[in-house]
């Protein structure tokens, strides 16, 4: 941003120095006639006059472009939806799981075959995994949705996606699932719901638990939804959830977590959300 700053105020001084040499250039005497005459090249004076505005509207102009087009090449390539995410200025991990499936599929391998999300926007997740080949993916909305699109309403109507309270029993039977992915919404429970939620979690899970959650601190995307949430979301640190994990009996994934750091780096993934990987109950 400084460099095109820079190419900005350097096209300004040079509209600025061109102003102060018209106004001080001196006048020829000899070129001074009588009040009957004319004076020569005075069209070619006057059009030059004239056209300095205009350089210095074109040279603004391309300023203003360069401007645009450092703006645009700084998003990396994120989709509109996660450009709005950003300029909101909060975090979706739910967003943050759709960036995330590539990475997932390198550390959980034919795991990821019949995946079920938790969590708000739960059909944006879905819609993606079943692009992927050979997966199969359910979601659940903990909330009620209004003003979903159509594409959503079709996996609600062929049963893919419900709506169900998680502060009560999933309505599946146990290892339904080969991997359960829950994000934004732990976030909004406390520990009394956590304590059922997340064992429910992990019994309807056959291969482990993938939890995306918010950084202590983190401004949280929608954050004005208090009424559709009920409570404002508490974010907590990564010390807090594994003492939780321990005393829910829930082991860590360690082998699952070590291969996904390993996929994240080699392809410079780097969440926004804190990501725990823990195990079914077996």
């Amino acid at each position: 941003m400084n460099v095109v700053y820079l190419i900005f105020h350097f096209f300004a001084l040079k509209v600025r120095c061109y102003y102060i040499s018209m106004s001080r250039r001196p006048v020829n005497p000899a070129r001074r006639i009588g009040d009957g005459g004319t004076i020569p090249f005075v069209g070619a004076v006057q059009a030059k006059a004239r056209s300095s505005p205009v350089l210095s509207a074109a040279l603004v102009l391309l300023g203003t472009i360069l401007l645009v087009c450092y703006a645009f090449s700084g998003s990396g390539g994120v989709s509109s939806k996660g450009a709005v995410i950003k300029l909101d200025g909060g975090v979706s991990c739910t967003f943050e799981v759709q960036r995330a499936i590539p990475i997932l599929k390198k550390a959980y391998g034919d795991s990821m075959h019949k995946v079920l999300h938790v969590g708000p926007e739960t059909c944006s997740v879905v819609s993606k995994l079943l692009k992927e080949e050979e997966t199969e993916a359910w979601g659940v909305e903990p909330y009620d949705s209004e003003d979903v699109d159509a594409s959503c309403k079709s996996l609600v109507n062929k049963g893919i996606v419900r709506a169900a309270d998680i502060k009560f029993p999933l309505p599946y039977r146990a290892k339904s699932f080969s991997l359960v992915i829950v994000s934004d919404a732990l976030d909004y429970l406390s520990p009394k719901y956590l304590n059922r939620t997340l064992p429910e979690l992990a019994r309807v899970s056959a291969d482990g638990v993938i939890i995306f959650s918010g950084y202590p601190g983190q401004q949280r995307a929608k954050v004005a939804e208090l009424s559709k949430f009920g409570r404002p979301a508490k974010l907590r640190s990564s010390s807090w959830w594994i003492r939780f994990f321990v005393q829910t009996s829930l082991e860590e994934n360690e082998s699952a977590s070590k291969k996904f750091e390993q996929a994240a780096s080699k392809k410079s993934y780097k969440p926004e959300c804190q990501v725990f990987h823990l195990r079914s109950y077996h």
